[in-house]
């Protein structure tokens, strides 16, 4: 089999939630989708994106990068990688060369499960047929307070066993903790509560605020200082009892090396497009396994959950539902667990109907 055509878009869609009631839509969104086909017939679909105005430069280097693989075999995924690692890493690791590369990977692997007539899940390991999942991005920081309150019972009452909050920009330490307050007096103590920070913190006030937030039984606290301070991170990791998470931020595998050497964090998080796609998502799992370090997803649901379901330590999946628009078919939510598609492949199609109404390029 042989790879002979691409097909490029870039998407905008509205930026509105469903788990998110009666506040006004974020910011329109943009995507980068790919569809790569082969000489049987047999097509792939990836995605990409980190928005803004460089979006159509990350669809000019999946082009780019798509058009050096071509008469390629698909199922030699780390032929490919590894091609096109020599080819264009000059311009990484990280950055736009790392998130096109992250589209085309996706496809191959999509590529591979539909080659061989089963789950990426079921190519990867298939430890499980479903995992946890948690709502994201109901519960903002630029929700007031009261918003929590009502909203917190209402995600749980929609099945969430798991849901995440964010602190990080109240003008004084008590209503930083009032937030989360609120919010567990609202859920009780059987839903997990999570809270990322978005590297706001610096190391004292992570220690300090971590600690008055204790009593709250968090289940994590993301991205407490800046992503790359691992001394900072273990400073905090050492001091808290509540887990502390981080890896959203890091492109390709190396920092995280960096970052479990340093015993930096409790739980690592990867991001499908910053790692390089689905085959470096899976060495990273690979190492935190090293280390006895659990592993969950950053966006992009429907297609992590082939992935945190394929190892015995994936946690979790953030149920962040931007890209489940462009599908015409998603992961079912089940008793507050994310299910595997079994068809072969990732088992989404992207809906037509759709890439006619965002498609602007």
């Amino acid at each position: 089999m042989k790879i002979t055509q691409l097909k490029t878009r870039v998407l905008q869609t509205p930026g509105d939630s469903p788990l998110v009631v009666g506040l006004p839509p974020m910011d329109d969104r943009l995507f980068v989708t790919l569809e790569l086909g082969t000489d049987e017939g047999i097509e792939g679909i990836g995605i990409t994106f980190f928005g803004g105005p460089l979006t159509r430069a990350l669809r000019e280097a999946v082009e780019g990068l798509g058009n050096l693989i071509i008469g390629d075999d698909p199922l030699c995924v780390e032929a490919i990688a590894d091609k096109l690692w020599r080819a264009a890493s000059g311009s990484g690791p990280g950055g736009i060369f790392t998130l096109a590369l992250s589209a085309i990977d996706i496809a191959l692997w999509d590529i591979k499960g539909k080659a061989l007539g089963m789950p990426v899940c079921t190519l990867l390991g298939g430890h499980r047929d479903r995992v946890p999942t948690y709502a994201s991005g109901a519960l903002m920081r630029p929700m007031p307070t009261d918003y929590l309150r009502e909203a917190g019972p209402r995600l749980a009452g929609m099945g969430f066993k798991q849901m995440k909050t964010q602190m990080g920009a109240e003008p004084t330490v008590d209503k930083e903790i009032e937030r989360i307050r609120v919010l567990r007096e609202g859920i009780g103590e059987d839903i997990d509560l999570m809270c990322d920070i978005n590297q706001l913190w610096n190391v004292n006030q992570a220690i300090d605020i971590g600690r008055r937030v204790e009593e709250y039984h968090l289940f994590w606290l993301e991205d407490v200082v800046a992503h790359d301070d691992f001394q900072g991170l273990a400073r905090v990791a050492d001091a808290l009892t509540t887990p502390i998470c981080a890896g959203e931020y890091h492109y390709g595998i190396r920092p995280f090396r960096h970052m479990l050497e340093a015993r930096s964090i409790d739980i690592v998080m990867i991001d499908l497009l910053r790692a390089g796609g689905i085959t470096q998502w899976m060495k990273i799992a690979g190492m935190a396994e090293a280390f006895n370090v659990p592993v969950v997803s950053h966006l992009i649901p429907e297609i992590h959950v082939h992935l945190v379901a394929a190892i015995p330590h994936g946690l979790t999946v953030e149920y962040m539902p931007w890209t489940l628009r462009l599908f015409e078919e998603t992961p079912a939510i089940e008793d507050g667990q994310i299910v595997v598609p079994q068809k072969p492949g990732l088992g989404l199609k992207f809906d037509d109907e759709a890439l006619r109404q965002f498609e602007i390029s």
